[in-house]
């Protein structure tokens, strides 16, 4: 499948979420209510409450909220392939998810384009598709399943090919980068220190340059699975 696959119909997103309020008490009676349900199942020592375990509501597309999607999008010049990144980001969940849907309803419609995140089946896509329709916008064409046959989901997920038909276990995308020896940046942050960057420093700038870094390294794990170089620094662009 991936080298019927043209490098430059492929969309590599990855996303950044937290709770959709900054703490247990900020949520109202009716709120609290279901996430008390919700955190029964979350509940493992003896001192965990529903507050206790609020900091993992972000994983939830019910009780979180996008706070950046990163994106890229290969291109060849001459015979160099060149990477482009671009990020949506920022307080305003409604506007950066209609910026992101504009750009699929405008360049991603086709049969032949192809979403692609690590663990996206999972988490990227569906909870995409979730945050988009609580917020009363139309799903994208690719991100629209419903009716679909599996081979008709243009969903590529480096850890499922990774798994090769084996459901036990999860591959991080740091350890397939260090298994394929991709050089990957110190990162001052990871994934479960987004929420209290977001909420305790307000800094919205670390969240986007942290996920960035995850999409380069997706995308070159993405150029290994195909058997190819990874991409040079000086081949990766930044949007404006």
């Amino acid at each position: 499948m991936l080298q019927n696959l043209k490098l430059e119909n492929i969309l590599v997103l990855d996303i950044e979420t937290v709770p959709a309020s900054e703490d247990y008490d900020s949520l109202d009676d009716r709120w609290k209510e279901l996430w008390d349900k919700k955190a029964n199942f979350l509940l493992k020592d003896d001192d965990d409450t529903p507050e206790s375990v609020y900091d993992k509501a972000g994983i939830y597309a019910e009780f979180g909220k996008i706070v950046c999607i990163s994106v890229g999008v290969f291109f060849h010049q001459g015979s160099d392939l060149n990477f482009k990144i671009k990020s949506f980001y920022g307080h305003d969940e409604k506007k950066l998810l209609i910026d992101f849907c504009n750009l699929l309803n405008t360049r991603f419609t086709s049969p032949s384009q192809a979403l692609c995140g690590h663990n996206g089946k999972e988490f990227d896509f569906p909870y995409l598709a979730r945050r988009i329709l609580i917020n009363g916008l139309k799903l994208p064409y690719l991100l629209d399943t419903a009716g679909k046959k599996p081979w008709e989901v243009n969903h590529i997920d480096t850890m499922q090919l990774w798994k090769f038909g084996d459901y036990k276990s999860y591959t991080s995308l740091d350890l397939l980068a260090a298994l394929f020896d991709i050089p990957t940046p110190k990162d001052d942050i990871d994934g479960s220190m987004v929420r209290s960057v977001y909420y305790e420093e307000g800094d919205l700038d670390r969240i986007m340059t942290y996920c960035q870094k995850d999409i380069i390294t997706l995308a070159n794990v993405l150029l290994k699975f195909r058997g190819e170089e990874i991409l040079a620094d000086h081949n990766i662009h930044y949007a404006n």
